[in-house]
């Protein structure tokens, strides 16, 4: 299922209330919604919002509030990729610089195959060849135990998982969406910077952009602050799990972000404004292969398939994995 919302260009009348409501209700009607929350945004300014269905699974935990936090999942990329590149703009780490040179770790005994030939543009725009730890090709189903909310998995042990899996390709040559590709990211980041992933998204993005209600999770069980919409997996009994204290360690770099749509809506707003970055820069997240980065920067649809529950924002929301139960929730800037 994909949902999207409708963009109004800042010289149209702003969108109803009722509209977004309304879109939220169809929303929650659909099989395998528990519930959803939308707003929709004109020149930064909210011009509506709407909540339907439930914050918990059979009716239950009252609608969720329309101003709560989400998991905004694999939209955490392009806040990621805008923060590394942030760091290329004041010539702390290069395009072109090799992954074995900035993380010299993952090069070791083949942790990451070619790691000496994979730059860091091919990183950002999933052109690296290095497979997805999400799931082995071929596969939909997570290659790792999603119910485990409590142990620790530093990022090199998540890249770790990927070890001897064959590759998508070869460096700089086809895109294959990975979230490794930003596992390594988030550690390259808090490796050229000195500070972690989590800081550096505070005070590059977060605070600069006044989205007070953001924050990257950073170790379990750290989850959702304050009522939100729940999202649901089955086990292997069918037994429908609530995921809203699903393991942040497996999200570092690639979605560990929480956010609102007000806050989305602001770092969307300041992309598109070209406030973030030059042009140039600008320009590896929004052309070509890099348009698959995560969220709406990404100009695409359908690639983000690491989300636990239906998580949208500026536009999109998307559900990946069979057979769940989820809320959703959508921004537009």
């Amino acid at each position: 299922m994909l949902v999207a919302t409708q963009a109004w260009p800042a010289t149209a009348s702003p969108a109803p209330a009722g509209k977004v409501q309304k879109a939220m209700e169809e929303l929650a009607d659909t099989p395998g919604v528990v519930g959803a929350i939308g707003a929709a945004y004109v020149d930064g300014k909210p011009v509506g919002t709407g909540t339907a269905g439930s914050r918990l699974l059979n009716g239950e935990g009252g609608t969720i509030p329309a101003n709560s936090r989400f998991a905004i999942g694999s939209q955490t990329k392009a806040m990621v990729a805008t923060a590394l590149l942030q760091l290329v703009k004041e010539g702390r780490v290069g395009l072109d610089d090799k992954l074995a040179d900035l993380l010299p770790e993952v090069a070791v005994d083949g942790l990451v195959e070619r790691a000496d030939e994979i730059t860091v543009q091919q990183l950002i725009q999933h052109t690296s060849g290095i497979p997805d730890f999400w799931s082995r090709t071929g596969s939909a189903d997570p290659s790792f135990d999603i119910f485990d909310f409590t142990t620790y998995y530093r990022p090199i042990d998540v890249v770790g998982t990927t070890r001897g899996w064959p590759r998508t390709g070869e460096p700089g040559k086809a895109f294959a969406y990975s979230n490794t590709n930003y596992t390594l990211i988030g550690m390259i980041i808090e490796k050229v910077s000195g500070h972690t992933l989590a800081t550096e998204l505070d005070r590059r993005l977060f605070r600069p952009l006044g989205m007070k209600r953001s924050y990257a999770l950073t170790k379990p069980p750290e989850g959702i602050k304050g009522p939100h919409g729940h999202g649901y997996y089955p086990d292997s009994t069918g037994t429908l799990r609530d995921m809203h204290h699903v393991n942040a360690s497996w999200g570092f770099g690639a979605g560990n972000v929480v956010s609102t749509t007000h806050d989305v809506s602001a770092f969307q707003r300041a992309f598109d404004q070209g406030r973030l970055l030059p042009p140039s820069l600008q320009k590896i997240l929004t052309g070509g292969a890099g348009g698959a980065v995560g969220g709406r920067v990404q100009q695409r649809t359908g690639e983000c398939g690491d989300e636990l529950n239906v998580q949208g924002g500026s536009g999109v929301g998307f559900a990946q994995l069979p057979r769940q139960r989820s809320s959703s929730t959508t921004a537009r800037a």
